[in-house]
């Protein structure tokens, strides 16, 4: 018994290439000319075979790692007779180091015998065209000989996921996208960190985008009436004028409209393919920090005034700013409102929030001229556009949800929520 040290080999001008797969794992009997990782460098991914046969002591590598010529990958206890393995590398006699010969590595990108696990598993050709595509390739099931992955595999399973979604499209939270040309060659860059926020969210917004059937509805909302009412609240005692946002009047709307079409306000079970009705009315706000967006949830929105609603808004967004905001309150929402007008816009697509299964966006309102009893007067329009999952909810839907949305942003419906 000899213990045997396998390395990386000579790949000629490469260096810091990335461990894209380890195939093998501590106390795993392996083959000679099995492969035990995958390398990927900017041209090309090799899979790299054990010059020998035994049980491994120890991996050295991992998924992520940078490596090169010489660096150690995993220690063997191999059964070949030492003679052997002195014939073929002349080391000291129990510690052999065995170096895959750079000649046997590029054997491999075309022949290459399929990993222990067998999910996953595919030729550099292969990969290249997953990656392409925006697929994982360890969660794609092959349908070659020992569960080895085609592009017919991939094509399929890209497929699948744009029509039926049963859990996530991903299990890595980045697709590596590999640029035929660095951005330095074209002039000069600066490289900054993705801010913490904004790095948390990424993943949660791939997932909604791949895996829910968006809908956006456009419409506009004539709020003259409302408008006014809001600018004529004052405190009854003071006399001081009562400043209270549009969007205090929007989520009370909003509120109103949830109650009328339930299906707004749930969420679907894919395990067990059923869907959640919610009886509470949990209202999310996306807050712009310099942070990056946050989506809080302000609570019972159904039980407040509009005056109290404007506090709360002003409230957690202090939290949010101030980084001071507790993360349940990130979670358990009926649906969410983004507002882009305090910056300006109209119309826009919002990403859903899931497990929420719609998104009221909000742009900046304007005037508008229109004909009304024969006179020209002034309008305030407010833009809105309503993502849904279509999984749940139809256009048919949807332009009702609106339709309503719209009626309940009048003066009736101003004059009935007294601050």
């Amino acid at each position: 018994m000899a213990n045997l040290k396998i390395t990386v080999p000579d790949m000629g001008d490469f260096k810091d290439v990335e461990v894209i797969e380890v195939l093998v794992k501590d106390g795993q009997a392996i083959n000679k000319n099995e492969s035990i990782i995958t390398l990927e460098s900017d041209k090309s991914s090799v899979e790299v075979p054990s010059t020998h046969s035994g049980k491994i002591e120890k991996v050295n590598v991992s998924v992520g790692d940078k490596i090169n010529k010489g660096d150690l990958i995993l220690t063997l206890e191999s059964n070949e007779k030492k003679e052997e393995i002195k014939k073929e590398e002349p080391k000291e006699e129990n510690k052999v180091e065995a170096t895959v010969p750079a000649k046997e590595v590029r054997k491999k990108i075309l022949i290459s015998p399929v990993p222990q696990n067998g999910k996953g598993s595919a030729s550099p050709k292969v990969r290249k065209f997953a990656r392409e595509l925006g697929a994982d390739i360890s969660i794609v099931s092959g349908t070659q000989r020992s569960g080895r992955v085609s592009e017919d595999d991939v094509k399929k399973f890209i497929r699948s996921q744009a029509t039926v979604s049963q859990g996530a499209v991903q299990k890595k939270e980045v697709i590596k996208n590999v640029e035929e040309y660095p951005h330095e060659e074209f002039g000069e860059v600066s490289v900054k960190d993705i801010p913490r926020v904004k790095k948390l969210s990424g993943p949660h917004l791939l997932r909604s985008w791949t895996e829910i059937p968006h809908v956006t509805q456009h419409e506009e909302i004539d709020i003259t009436e409302m408008e006014q009412f809001r600018s004529s609240l004052y405190d009854y005692y003071t006399g001081e004028k009562i400043k209270v946002t549009p969007l205090a009047f929007i989520a009370k709307a909003l509120i109103s409209a949830l109650k009328e079409f339930p299906n707004f306000n749930a969420s679907i079970d894919l395990n067990s393919n059923k869907i959640i009705y919610k009886k509470y009315f949990h209202i999310g706000f996306a807050v712009d920090t310099p942070h990056g967006l946050m989506v809080p949830k302000i609570r019972n929105v159904d039980q407040m005034g509009i005056q109290k609603i404007g506090e709360e808004l002003k409230n957690t967004s202090k939290l949010c700013r101030e980084l001071k905001i507790d993360k349940k309150e990130f979670f358990g929402g009926s649906m969410t409102i983004s507002s882009l007008g305090g910056i300006g816009g109209t119309h826009f697509t919002p990403i859903i929030n899931p497990p929420e299964v719609a998104i009221l966006g909000v742009g900046k309102n304007f005037d508008r001229l229109v004909k009304e009893n024969g006179k020209i007067v002034s309008k305030k329009i407010l833009p809105i556009s309503l993502s849904y999952d279509h999984r749940i909810i139809d256009g048919a839907e949807g332009a009702r949800f609106c339709v309503y949305l719209g009626n309940c942003l009048g003066k009736d419906f101003a004059f009935k929520l007294a601050v």
